[in-house]
């Protein structure tokens, strides 16, 4: 019992210890920064999503190692297609 209780609590602390990653795309808009640091930058990458426009995310990436994209996470409103109604003949 003892072993089996050692063993759960050993790992759970390794799994307390594995960093975590937040989520990489805010899913309140619809433009995503992809900024490139490089090694020089020591950064690494990452996404900033706080735009609401390619143009705007433009504007902001002009001058950086940096892309805009849309949003994969961004709910987009799919128009559904309208039912069709028979005409009795």
């Amino acid at each position: 019992m003892r072993r089996s209780f050692g063993l759960i609590a050993a790992a759970g602390a390794l799994l307390a210890a594995t960093p975590l990653h937040a989520q990489t795309f805010d899913p309140r808009y619809p433009v995503c920064m992809h900024v490139y640091s490089g090694s020089s930058g020591g950064g690494g990458e990452w996404y900033d999503c706080s735009f609401t426009s390619l143009p705007q995310c433009h504007a902001t990436a002009t001058g950086r190692a940096a892309s805009c994209d849309l949003n994969p996470y961004y709910p987009v409103n799919v128009p559904q297609p309208r039912a069709r109604h028979r005409r009795g003949g």
